[in-house]
């Protein structure tokens, strides 16, 4: 299963962190139940009961299932260095931009006469910050992945198709079947 463009986006701001997030599901859960501001929140936030929590937190309990080691993983993820990942967020979005690599079918839709046949790509490609901006806006706003995909795909149009609006005027292209999607900064 290929990651989500929004997956993918906070993967790249996890590279900004400047620590490695703590490793022990008791470590985990400590983390977890400081930041909910208690046992209860953070019961609700994994889907697991208040005591079970509270034995992680004790240390009666040390190895999760996976699924749940996973949900604990992703919640101190969400959570982790949020100044840094702010910090990142505003230099992708304001000077520096993000890589898109990707491999996907990509069609045209021109004028008649060229062809618009659609084809699996793999491009790497440096987007501008509006574009990164308007990625982790739409992020932060609740898009789905469709509509996080068409911003996606008007900056590949714009950079790599029609070299920054240099060339093919009018191109609009069609971003889709995503085998491969990753996001750095």
């Amino acid at each position: 299963m290929v990651d989500s463009l929004g997956d993918s986006l906070d993967r790249a701001l996890e590279g900004a962190f400047t620590r490695r997030i703590p490793q022990s599901a008791q470590a985990q859960m400590n983390y977890l139940v400081k930041q909910l501001k208690g046992t209860k929140a953070a019961a609700q936030a994994l889907g697991i009961s208040q005591r079970t929590v509270e034995r992680y937190v004790t240390g009666k309990l040390k190895r999760p299932r996976k699924d749940l080691r996973s949900r604990m993983e992703s919640e101190v993820k969400k959570r982790w260095q949020p100044q840094i990942r702010a910090k990142a967020r505003k230099k992708a979005a304001s000077t520096d931009g993000l890589v898109v690599s990707t491999r996907a079918r990509f069609g045209f839709t021109a004028e008649s006469g060229t062809t618009d046949d659609a084809r699996i790509r793999d491009i790497t490609q440096a987007l501008p910050p509006e574009f990164a901006d308007q990625l982790f806006t739409a992020r932060e706003q609740g898009a789905t992945d469709q509509q996080l995909q068409q911003i996606a795909a008007n900056g590949l149009a714009q950079m790599y198709f029609r070299a920054n609006n240099s060339r093919a005027q009018g191109l609009g292209v069609e971003f889709t079947d995503v085998e491969r999607l990753d996001i750095e900064l």
